[in-house]
Parts: C-alpha cells; sequence; structure tokens
C-alpha cells in the first residue's frame, strides 16, 4: 500500500554550518515517501550554496528563499507550498534518527484518533544528554510546554489554523502553535524512543527565550485570551505574592550583607560556642 506523503520543513537562518548534517539526517531516512523544502529565511550565510550539491543528490529536496521574516513565517511559507498528507518541522541545526518518520507517519496512519505525534527527545552540542520532557496534558500544556517542536501532524489540520504566529519573534512559536492548533480533547501521542536530537547552542533562540521570558509569556497569554481569561485571577494572585516574596528576599539578602548584620554574627559567635560546649 502506498505510503502518505510526509512533508519536512527546514526554515534556516544563519545556520548553514549545520545544515549538511540535518539534510544527511533526513538522506538516512527509512520511510519511503518524503518531500523535503528548506526555507532560507534571508540568511547572510551561505545556505545556498551548501544546499545546492543535495538538490542534485536528493530529488525530493526543495530550496525556498524568502525575505528574512522570523521561523514562523518561514514554517507557514515551507507548509503552504508543500503537497504532503503530514507535516513536520526540523530546524537546520538539528538531526532525527533514520525511523524517527517512519515511526511517527506510521502510527498517524493506523491511529486516526490521534492528531499529533512526537518522540522523545535528546540532547547534543555543548551540552548532552536525555531531554526528558513532562507527559502530555492539555491543562499542562497552557503552563508549559511539554511537546518538542519536531512533532508531526495532518496537513489538513493545519489548514484549519492560521498556522504559526509571526508575533512569537524571540521564541516559543511552537508553544503558541500547540495551543491554537489543539483542543482539550484532541488525543496527541510521544512514542517512547529517544529519535530526535536537539542541538544546545551558546547563542541560540531557546537561550534568547529563556532571556525574554516574562514578554513572551504576555505575548503568549495575549494570544489566547480565550483560554486564559477562566485562570487570569489567579495568575494575577501569583503574580502578586511571587512580586512580595521577592521583595522580601531582597530585603532579607540586603540585610544579610549589611555591616550590621556581619557585626552582629561576630559578636554572636562566642555566645554560640559556649551554648555548643555547655549542651
Amino acid at each position: 500500500m502506498e505510503k502518505p506523503l510526509v512533508s519536512v520543513i527546514i526554515p534556516c537562518y544563519r545556520k548553514a554550518q549545520y545544515l549538511a548534517a540535518t539534510l544527511e539526517s533526513m538522506q538516512k531516512q527509512t520511510y519511503p515517501s518524503v518531500e523535503i523544502l528548506v526555507v532560507d529565511d534571508g540568511s547572510p550565510d551561505n545556505t545556498r550554496e551548501v544546499v545546492e550539491p543535495y538538490l542534485a543528490q536528493m530529488p525530493n529536496l526543495r530550496y525556498i528563499h524568502q525575505e528574512n521574516a522570523g521561523v514562523s513565517v518561514a514554517r507557514n511559507h515551507g507548509i503552504r507550498s508543500s503537497s504532503g498528507r503530514y507535516v513536520m518541522a526540523l530546524d537546520a541545526d538539528d538531526a532525527i534518527e533514520p525511523t524517527y518518520i517512519e515511526r511517527c507517519a506510521d502510527y498517524l496512519s493506523a491511529h486516526p484518533e490521534v492528531k499529533l505525534v512526537y518522540t522523545l527527545a535528546d540532547t547534543f552540542g555543548i551540552r548532552t544528554g536525555n531531554w526528558d520532557l513532562p507527559d502530555y496534558s492539555f491543562d499542562a500544556l497552557l503552563w508549559t510546554n511539554m511537546v518538542h517542536y519536531c512533532a508531526m501532524y495532518r496537513r489538513e489540520d493545519f489548514d484549519r489554523t492560521e498556522g504559526y504566529n509571526p508575533n512569537m519573534v524571540k521564541g516559543f512559536e511552537d508553544w503558541d502553535f500547540w495551543l491554537y492548533f489543539l483542543c482539550p480533547e484532541d488525543r496527541v501521542h510521544c512514542i517512547q524512543e529517544r529519535l530526535f536530537h536537539w542541538r544546545v547552542l551558546e547563542v541560540s533562540r531557546s537561550l534568547d527565550a529563556d532571556n525574554n521570558m516574562q514578554t513572551l509569556l504576555r505575548q503568549l497569554y495575549h494570544n489566547h485570551e480565550e483560554l486564559y481569561r477562566p485562570y487570569l485571577q489567579d495568575i494575577v494572585y501569583f503574580r502578586e505574592m511571587w512580586s512580595h516574596y521577592q521583595w522580601r528576599y531582597q530585603k532579607a539578602e540586603e540585610v544579610r550583607h549589611s555591616k550590621a548584620y556581619r557585626l552582629g554574627k561576630l559578636l554572636l559567635k562566642p555566645a554560640s560556642l559556649f551554648r555548643k560546649k555547655s549542651r
């Protein structure tokens, strides 16, 4: 039986030095029906030159160039230019095991009730090890993202959304998209094999997202006001309590590092020693 076509979208911006390894991981895929779209997001490096030799080797590879507009626009452009029944993203510095596409696509085909499928993951680069994410639930997804961006889904489900939101410029675009894409009753499945490899760099969008956490979370809440409105009172209460805790902690630290505190600690030290000896 003919296998459904899978479209793999690879946006690339300033990642030309890693792109060859990513494309080589695509060459090793065991799944027989794959198209690969590299979307050059106006990258100032030699992305095109890296892709060109592979275009001759891989008839299922396409190269698309766009003016720099960010990873969300690049993914949307690639998906809307693709022909596959199933879709997945892959960043230009990451890699997947040879069976990744086969395992995910076959699972979607065998389980029409499942809307999103992904695998366990690990990290390489400046940090290596298992990347253990919490188990999926929609309620938990409101507060943390436990589905990595390389999950596979059906193109028809993507077409029911407006795609990845371009306003998530600094990161969290995958988490934001899952909140558009999924409903509480949707089934999501994680294949218990480590088939996705996430490269950790010293400078990356993930680290940039960490540094811009509050700004990104505000944008995420704004994008999904209807989802978060029932929790708004709890969020405001938590933020007020957290601010109060931070203020008290800051004041305690100021006291702890003050000259008066250090002097008092020094003066009380003989008394504490005396108490220990007298026991």
